[in-house]
């Protein structure tokens, strides 16, 4: 019988693992001519990757209010993978954008980054992941320390520009970049009620000590 552990260990993160691939899959079987991607393919496959990299990081980003309302901490241990996916899908949507879409003319691609906004946004957004994927390790962690944790806040930054560059790229109906949108608003709105939660209780313990004994 595995224990906890064992069944993150075991169970849990391949499964999560198989299941973070399954866009990949698709997008490839799309590709190599295998399943049907519509008459633009490349649109298909960029908006594909471009959206389940901004699925990775919402996820991402849900993880410690789940583990917080669930009591379920070993949540944390898939936190990381996850980010990983958000970085490498987003880095797939690039690289899609600058082979498939481009086909590879860097001054186009340059002049676009340069003129239009919202590929600056999603650019931008592309390179503050970098770091924090490089700073993934647990050697990292160590070496930064206290600065590991206020770096990582970066993928708050990174949600709200993946969500902008969504929006500004839909033309018309822009439903669905707003529901993204809402989802991030509660996500921090959630992280912010409990820090002030947090900072509430240390002043009513700091309170409680400093107090002077009734005789």
């Amino acid at each position: 019988m595995l224990n906890v552990e064992q069944r993150y260990r075991y169970v849990y993160k391949p499964a999560v693992f198989l299941a973070s691939m399954v866009p990949l899959a698709l997008n490839a079987a799309g590709a190599f001519g295998l399943t049907d991607l519509g008459p633009d393919p490349t649109a298909r496959i960029l908006h594909s990757c471009g959206k389940t990299a901004l699925n990775f990081l919402l996820i991402t980003l849900a993880v410690s209010p789940v583990r917080e309302l669930t009591g379920l901490t070993h949540l944390l241990r898939l936190r990381r993978m996850l980010g990983l996916f958000a970085f490498f899908y987003a880095a797939l949507h690039f690289s899609v954008y600058i082979v498939l879409d481009q086909e590879l003319n860097l001054s186009g691609v340059l002049h676009d980054i340069a003129k239009r906004p919202y590929i600056t946004v999603g650019f931008t957004a592309l390179v503050l992941l970098v770091p924090l994927a490089v700073t993934s390790t647990n050697k990292m962690m160590r070496r930064l320390g206290r600065r590991w944790q206020r770096l990582h806040r970066l993928i708050y930054v990174c949600a709200v520009l993946g969500v902008w560059h969504y929006y500004w790229q839909v033309k018309r109906d822009v439903r669905e970049p707003l529901i993204y949108a809402a989802i991030v608003i509660a996500l921090f709105g959630f992280r912010l009620v409990r820090r002030a939660q947090a900072r509430r209780t240390l002043t009513l313990k700091s309170g409680s000590a400093t107090a002077p004994e009734r005789t």
